[in-house]
């Protein structure tokens, strides 16, 4: 193997490794950093299952090289939460019941929590807009928007 070293910075913490250059970014987090919370749907960038965000922007690790975040930021899900508090969208999916089997529920929270920040009080269609590219295979969406919504309450300080 021809490694190349990438440095990252992950969930706040600096982390330099010798990667193979093939190596996607959703294996170099679960395979290598064993931040398991990121989870490998279908491979292709369909699910967002693997949603992640990269210098702030949410991306499917799917489809992104590990190479490719060499100098960059990441959050993952196990980031979200501070100091075991967990963040308004955990909560929302928590309290509104958008867990669902969890299995796509980091991907949706990551996304969720990314629109969020780009539109503090989204309607329900922005909602919709703003997580298409993330797939619930229960298909409990209408939850997963109510967990939204709170969330989008909770931030501006008037919690349902």
């Amino acid at each position: 193997m021809v490694g190349r070293l990438i440095q990252t910075t992950i969930n706040g913490t600096v982390y330099r490794h010798e990667v193979e250059p093939r190596l996607l970014l959703v294996h170099y987090l679960r395979d290598v950093l064993g931040l398991t919370g990121t989870h490998i749907g279908c491979e292709t960038g369909l699910c967002g299952a693997c949603t992640v965000l990269f210098n702030g922007v949410a991306v499917k690790s799917c489809m992104v090289l590990a190479v490719q975040a060499d100098g960059g930021e990441i959050t993952t899900i196990e980031g979200l939460a501070r100091e075991g508090t967990l963040h308004p969208v955990q909560e929302g999916f928590w309290v509104k019941h958008g867990l669902q089997c969890g299995y796509c529920t980091p991907g949706m929270i990551l996304a969720a929590y990314q629109l969020l920040l780009r539109n503090p009080q989204p309607t329900v269609e922005e909602i919709r807009h703003g997580l298409e590219g993330n797939l619930c295979r229960c298909t409990g969406y209408q939850h997963i928007i109510e967990a939204v919504r709170y969330a989008a309450d909770k931030m501006k300080g008037s919690a349902p």
